[in-house]
């Protein structure tokens, strides 16, 4: 029996990604596997099922998992979803794992060979496969939209009869993958930008791309090309140094994120009362706790007359290429160990072996269970 693929629409509220398009849909088919989707799973993307050629229809859930060996998916599957899971199947995708302990006996329960995207390795062979840097390009770029949409500024200089207006400043606060494209996207806005982030190697890369960059004096550098967290003494010694620039800034974007942990605190109280009135903060990292102490997830909070945007599942607002981009990620993980029609893995890969979240009814992660135990 060929490979039997099953995509459902994402159940999540806001979500409105799919995690197969119909490009790559034609290569899955192409290596021998049968797709099944429900119907309708790309619609919030602007796909119809029209479009996936070779591809069988589902109308519900039940019918779209029966039989299934191989599940993708953007988000985690609910506890009802997970019910519906063949046993022993295989499921893919941005599974938070560190989140929901409960979600991962429900899963090894049903002996499901879990691959979390999050656990991805941070290696050159598999910057292809890297579904969070392609989610965050999504993110960092709406960002910068939100930004400039809600700045009571134009962004760029403008030369008028009446005279020239001066840019906006704008200040970005990390500068991973989600940053720089902020800081990318802000440029070409033609806004002023500073940029700061706590990794000595991103220097470099925000002056490439025209921005200045904030010294504050604080390296910390991490494992993985993550960020460490910082003692007391750091903290106090950043904060210090990034208040003059939150001061004067018009826009401050902030994208400081620490894997399997709440979001640092960086821009304070005290910083939002010295900032400028009519100042707005867009806190991408809202949706593990924020950057800002008053950020509140999915909310728009005035504080001094301080704007503070804390936007929810950014990529989600730009569907059809958050979809595209995700989907090649899946492709690109997953198309090495299909053969004819087969999917087998080799258990000692470097990138299998450190995505691989449960298999055989148990949590593998070392990672995950450091943090949450066996499940």
């Amino acid at each position: 029996m060929p490979l039997a693929i099953a995509v459902a629409r994402e159940r999540h509220d806001g979500e409105r990604r799919v995690a197969l398009v119909p490009e790559t849909a034609k290569k899955f088919l192409g290596l021998g596997a049968s797709i099944r989707m429900e119907q309708s799973a790309g619609v919030e993307s602007h796909f119809l099922d029209p479009d996936y050629a070779g591809v069988s229809a589902a109308p519900g859930l039940p019918e779209t998992y029966a039989g299934a060996d191989l599940i993708l998916r953007v988000t985690p599957p609910s506890a009802e979803e997970i019910a519906l899971l063949p046993e022993g199947s295989v499921l893919i995708g941005l599974l938070k794992p560190f989140e929901d302990r409960a979600r991962l006996a429900a899963l090894n329960a049903r002996k499901i060979t879990a691959f979390a995207l999050e656990l991805l390795p941070r290696i050159s062979r598999a910057q292809s496969m890297d579904a969070l840097s392609s989610q965050a390009s999504c993110a960092g770029y709406q960002c910068g939209l939100i930004a400039a949409a809600r700045c009571v500024k134009f962004f760029p200089m403008l030369t008028t009869a009446a005279g020239t207006i001066r840019p906006a400043r704008v200040l970005v606060i990390g500068a991973g993958v989600a940053g720089l494209q902020a800081i990318a996207t802000c440029k070409r806005l033609g806004a002023m930008v500073e940029a700061y982030d706590v990794r000595s190697a991103a220097r470099e890369q925000i002056e490439s791309l025209g921005a200045k960059f904030v010294d504050t004096g604080v390296a910390a550098d991490g494992a993985g090309g993550y960020a460490r967290e910082l003692s007391a003494e750091e903290k106090a010694q950043q904060t210090e140094k990034l208040a003059k620039a939150v001061a004067q800034a018009d826009v401050v974007i902030t994208t400081a994120s620490i894997p399997g942990k709440k979001a640092p605190i960086i821009i304070t109280t005290d910083m939002i009362g010295r900032m400028k009135y009519g100042a707005i903060i867009v806190d991408m990292a809202a949706e593990t706790g924020g950057n800002c102490v008053m950020t509140q997830p999915g909310e728009h909070v005035v504080a001094n007359d301080v704007n503070i945007h804390g936007p929810l599942n950014l990529p989600s607002r730009m569907p059809t290429h958050a979809s595209e981009l995700y989907a090649k990620n899946l492709w690109n993980f997953l198309s090495p160990w299909i053969k004819d029609g087969r999917l087998e893995f080799d258990w000692s890969d470097e990138i299998v072996a450190g995505t691989l979240l449960c298999r055989d009814g148990k949590t593998v992660h070392s990672g995950v269970k450091q943090i949450l135990g066996d499940a």
